[in-house]
């Protein structure tokens, strides 16, 4: 069952669409630090699915499985909206958790606009430092960031911009590992404050602060204890 921090023990759990998803526990991380008592140690855990047999396809088994085996105290559920109306996403996380109401009692939808790796592309230094050419100077053609919301296929666009950056030619390039590439690049990325002007990041920090408050994690816990 997902419960309350003790002593000064916070614990969330990510549930993604799918494993290169994982990366967004480096936002979720910054996040959370944002709005818990400094007091608190904050621990993460991507929940893995892919070794369950049978493998639990509807999202409302993915919740469950993710609550039993990777326990903690905040469930983040990812679901990208993609071409979908982000709104339909939150609707169809919380539908499926309506029945798991007594096992889960902290959960926050992440539903970026589009795929989450439009929240990779506003930083260039961490993409050329992924790529393994952080002082590259060649244009990789990034969209700005009041774009990013818009851009129509942001995993390609990431991808390119590593190809661009790495600076390799010809058979080099066909080698350059660009999905390890862009895993690596939320690594390098150490302040996310820029992606508050999207509408999608807007909603996800104001939940996790809602939740933060209603659960009392913005408080010292020894405060809160008396």
């Amino acid at each position: 069952m997902f419960h309350g921090p003790r002593m000064s023990n916070l614990k969330f759990t990510l549930l993604t669409d799918g494993s290169s998803d994982q990366v967004l526990i480096r936002h979720l991380e910054w996040l959370v630090r944002q709005h818990v008592a400094p007091t608190f140690t904050i621990q993460s855990e991507w929940a893995n699915l892919r070794p369950f047999h049978p493998k639990p396809t509807s999202l409302s088994e993915r919740i469950q499985r993710a609550i039993e085996f990777y326990p903690g105290d905040l469930l983040f559920v990812h679901r990208d909206a993609e071409k979908q109306d982000p709104q339909l996403r939150h609707t169809e996380i919380a539908d499926a958790t309506m029945s798991l109401s007594s096992l889960l009692e902290s959960l926050v939808a992440v539903v970026p606009v589009r795929m989450q790796e439009a929240w990779l592309l506003f930083d260039e230094s961490a993409i050329r430092k992924a790529a393994g050419n952080p002082n590259g100077t060649i244009d990789l053609s990034l969209p700005s960031l009041t774009e990013l919301e818009r851009v129509a296929e942001p995993k390609e666009v990431l991808l390119c911009g590593l190809r661009t950056a790495s600076g390799l030619t010809g058979r080099r390039l066909k080698k350059f590992p660009e999905r390890a590439a862009a895993r690596r690049v939320a690594e390098y990325i150490e302040d996310f404050s820029l992606l508050r002007r999207l509408n999608a990041f807007q909603k996800l920090e104001s939940d996790i602060s809602a939740e933060v408050r209603r659960r009392g994690w913005a408080e010292n816990p020894r405060d809160a204890t008396g």
